[in-house]
């Protein structure tokens, strides 16, 4: 090969480079302020976690000169402000979600990094929109056509590639220095889906936000002419290899709607728990019922959400401990519907997790995949839920989606709605409407206005939250 041979990372830096506002069409421009709105809610819901005030000080500490702003007021490295704000967004299991049938990925992975190169530069909000639709198109494009969770990789693996792309296209950095960026920061974040095995660890919540610093960390470097290993794709050992087959990102195709084929949650769970906790909700809503009225719990799931947080290939979970281990099991999540009405982040404090009414009943929760709803899957998230009850019976209930996915998306409203149960403790209304009100317009003004407001959020409580769900 010459130095003339063209890579697929160069392709890759040339739809960054050259891609407009024209490309984001009025529909998908609203549906990704819709998505920055919901990450934003998922940051500051998140500042009283339990490890955040350690992840705070240490992002602290580390630092260099504070150049971009961290949720709840402390002023950051960018590299650092990437790292904690990606954290907070990861947090509470509230993000967006784009499925594949090989996997899936977070495009709201991106949002906090993005976010922080912007306020760096000087950015409009226009520039920080643009250069999001840019990396959750292909952070999603790279997922659809490669089945990477199945193969035993993890997504952090395609974040790698859109923050630095995003990143790149906020320095201004021409096609050949955002190849670069790009290369550099895909071959060192290879990462394994064993993040997500038994034991699950708070890692698993972390590891998106050290691949987003570190891509905003190499973006800078390739800003200073640092060189990136271009055949990363194509090359010998590159990833074609490693995976087995082509990739291919359609650069030809410019149109940036990726976002509108996002999930939103309205429950701090896995993706895959979502349509599980809706119908087990109905059931509890509609019959009275009550934990003590429950004798056994039977769920009927797709191969994937058997997979992921059943109890199948990424390992046993008859027993959640820990807030990472109970967001990913459907035996819990199910059980403390139940008993609560709920699963929002009351639910996955670690006091909640290792009650006595939880544990016992995540005993009598079973797990089944299903043919039928493996065949539907990813078009449908279908599943079905059966609850004995000690002396009124069996109740039942099927459901094939759920409020949030695109086949019924939540609303700018509703989004507005979970913005204000999530940041209702940190701050005060007047606030929380400036923050609405700065997303909604972020075409119009720049991006430290709204940056300005995220740091005037109150880092701990203010207050209780009122509504325990959306």
């Amino acid at each position: 090969m010459t130095d003339e041979t063209r890579y697929v990372v160069d392709d890759l830096a040339a739809f960054t480079v050259a891609a407009e506002r024209a490309d984001l069409a009025p529909g998908p421009s609203k549906t990704l302020r819709r998505n920055v709105l919901d990450s934003i809610a998922c940051a500051i819901g998140a500042l009283d976690g339990e490890p955040i005030d350690a992840i705070r000080a240490h992002a602290v500490q580390v630092s260099g000169p504070a150049s971009a702003t961290a949720v709840g007021g402390d002023r950051l490295s960018v590299d650092q402000a990437a790292f904690f704000n990606t954290v907070l967004v990861r947090y509470p299991d509230l993000l967006d979600t784009y499925l594949t049938p090989g996997g899936l990925c977070h495009p709201a992975d991106n949002v906090g990094a993005v976010l922080a190169v912007a306020e760096h530069t000087g950015a409009t909000g226009s520039d920080f929109l643009l250069a999001l639709a840019v990396a959750y198109e292909i952070q999603c494009r790279f997922s659809a056509q490669v089945p990477l969770m199945a193969k035993g990789f993890n997504h952090a693996l395609q974040l790698a590639m859109s923050v630095s792309a995003g990143s790149a296209r906020l320095l201004g950095l021409d096609a050949a220095a955002t190849a670069d960026a790009i290369a550099a920061a895909t071959v060192d974040n290879v990462s394994l889906a064993a993040v997500h095995a038994e034991p699950v660890a708070n890692w698993k919540g972390l590891s998106p936000a050290i691949t987003a610093m570190r891509a905003v960390y190499v973006s800078f470097l390739a800003a200073r002419g640092i060189t990136g290993p271009k055949a990363v794709f194509d090359g010998p050992f590159g990833l074609v290899r490693m995976l087995g087959q082509d990739i291919d990102f359609r650069t030809s195709d410019r149109a940036l709607v990726a976002v509108e084929q996002t999930y939103l949650k309205q429950y701090c769970s896995l993706i895959h728990g979502q349509a599980l906790i809706d119908a087990t909700l109905r059931i509890r809503e509609q019959e009275g019922l009550t934990g003590a009225d429950v004798e056994d719990v039977a769920l009927h799931v797709f191969q994937g959400a058997y997979d992921f947080a059943g109890g199948g290939s990424y390992g046993d979970k008859s027993r959640a401990w820990t807030k990472e281990q109970a967001d990913y099991n459907v035996k819990y999540l199910v059980a403390v519907a139940l008993l609560d009405g709920a699963v929002g982040p009351a639910q996955l404090e670690t006091e909640r997790v290792r009650r006595d009414d939880v544990q016992e009943l995540v005993k009598r929760v079973h797990v089944t995949a299903a043919d039928d709803l493996t065949a539907a899957y990813p078009e449908r998230t279908a599943v079905r839920v059966h609850v004995t009850t000690h002396t009124r019976g069996v109740f039942s209930c099927e459901q094939a989606d759920f409020e949030g996915s695109p086949t019924r998306p939540m609303s700018w409203d509703r989004v507005v709605e979970k913005f204000h149960w999530l940041a209702e403790p940190f701050c005060e209304e007047p606030l929380r409407e400036d923050i609405i009100a700065a997303v909604d317009a972020i075409d119009a003004i720049e991006i430290r206005e709204l940056t300005g407001l995220l740091a005037a959020v109150h880092p701990t409580p203010l207050r209780p939250r009122t509504r325990h769900r959306l």
